[in-house]
């Protein structure tokens, strides 16, 4: 798989570790990943944003392993905040996870399924 970052001069600079658009080219799988809660195993939710964002990205990473995929697979991640004072906090722990990759992103503050939730997080990968 070959990865290419757009982001057109012409634009506002992509900050916060993610890039306007990817173009991927020789991939032979996608995988969709559905929206990943804040619940580890045995269902059990952090009360802080920080242990929850932990949580979710841990999460995704087992759906990744799972899939015989890693971080370095995400194409497009779409984060859902309850609160957009969590934005910061957000993106710093988004890129422990990613490093240096800069996927597609969207971030939106919606209200989610269960209020214990303080964010939930969907993304697409591909092999």
């Amino acid at each position: 798989m070959n990865r290419k970052e757009i982001n057109p001069d012409t634009m506002v600079a992509a900050v916060g570790g993610y890039s306007q658009a990817l173009e991927v080219s020789r991939a032979s799988r996608l995988l969709f990943i559905s929206g990943q809660i804040p619940e580890g195993d045995g269902g059990f939710v952090p009360t802080s944003f920080d242990e929850q964002c932990e949580q979710v990205w841990r999460n995704i990473g087992d759906v990744l392993r799972a899939a015989s995929m890693s971080y370095e697979n995400l194409i497009k991640v779409t984060t859902f905040l309850t609160d957009r004072k969590q934005a910061a906090q957000n993106s710093e722990i988004r890129r422990k996870y990613l490093g240096t990759l800069r996927p597609a992103l969207t971030v939106v503050v919606v209200q989610t399924l269960e209020s214990k939730w303080l964010l939930e997080v969907e993304a697409i990968a591909v092999a």
